[in-house]
């Protein structure tokens, strides 16, 4: 197997991807709080959290395969070289199989807190439907020719589909509701730091080995980052920018009104002091 030529550079990497890896699993728990806190899903969008289960799914399968199977290390050996490293860590796994476990209770959560009128539409359930129907095809298909590589390549490419797919309803419902109340904005920058780690990490390895085919031998891992970070900007526009807090607003209405009323009751003293030395003046 692979070796790595410097000892800093391997001690870094495994550094920024355990980073990423605490980064994106607590990007999870703000949402799971604020639910629990407010008793109520409003504002969290549920084909997101569809489509994110069906994500963290895909990714998991492709990550443990890759990262435990010998035969699929062959097969990628293989296709990209005997002298390139296998692009899956330790933190990619562990990762994956937390986000399958906080998504499936935040979806839990939806079946027992208030959840207004909101519903799974029918065009996830119907695309949700596709890609396991799909993906059940695709192991038939390589079931016969061990093709392994090529099959968990799919689920690869699956979960790059979905991270596209599942940030679209929940920035549409944003826009539509013109608020982002109910939708954590620690998610998203704990989602965007993690991101912006995780490509630091890929760099790490391409860095030592002097070759960038992990970034596209990972293809999957790599689009999910890019996505991740284009993703995490729009909603934070959407939060500070385009669709400020509610509270903020607030806030700055009473804060408003409360000056004015000090500027009328200064206005309303200084004609009392007035009127108090008007009499004086006369007698003068």
């Amino acid at each position: 197997m692979t070796s790595w030529n410097s000892l800093p550079l391997e001690i870094t990497y495994n550094v920024f991807g355990w980073i990423a890896f605490f980064s994106w699993s607590l990007s999870f728990y703000p949402q799971v709080i604020l639910n629990f806190r407010r008793k109520c899903v409003v504002g969290l969008n549920f084909d997101f959290l569809v489509l994110n289960l069906t994500k963290h799914s895909s990714y998991l399968i492709y990550n443990a395969s890759l990262f435990f199977s010998t035969v699929i290390q062959r097969q990628y050996h293989e296709k990209y070289g005997y002298g390139e490293m296998i692009p899956v860590a330790a933190n990619d796994v562990a990762f994956s199989t937390h986000a399958v476990l906080l998504t499936a209770i935040t979806l839990y959560q939806v079946l027992i807190y208030d959840c207004g009128n909101q519903k799974v539409s029918k065009t996830c359930i119907a695309i949700t439907s596709i890609v396991w129907v799909s993906a059940a095809v695709c192991v038939f298909i390589a079931w016969p020719n061990n093709s392994w590589l090529w099959l968990i390549s799919v689920f690869n490419g699956i979960q790059v589909i979905m991270t596209v797919l599942k940030y679209i309803p929940q920035a549409l419902m944003n826009f539509m509701r013109k608020s982002t109340e109910g939708w954590s904005i620690g998610n998203i920058l704990l989602d965007l730091f993690g991101g912006l780690m995780n490509y630091a990490q890929m760099a790490m390895q391409s860095i030592d080995q002097g070759s960038w085919i992990n970034f596209y031998g990972n293809i999957g891992k790599t689009l999910l980052s890019l996505l991740t970070v284009f993703f995490d900007l729009l909603f934070i526009c959407q939060h500070y920018l385009l669709y400020p807090s509610k509270k903020e607003k607030i806030y700055f209405e009473v804060d408003s009104e409360s000056t004015a009323l000090l500027a009328k009751s200064s206005d309303h003293s200084q004609s009392e002091k007035e009127n108090r030395r008007l009499p004086i003046a006369r007698h003068l």
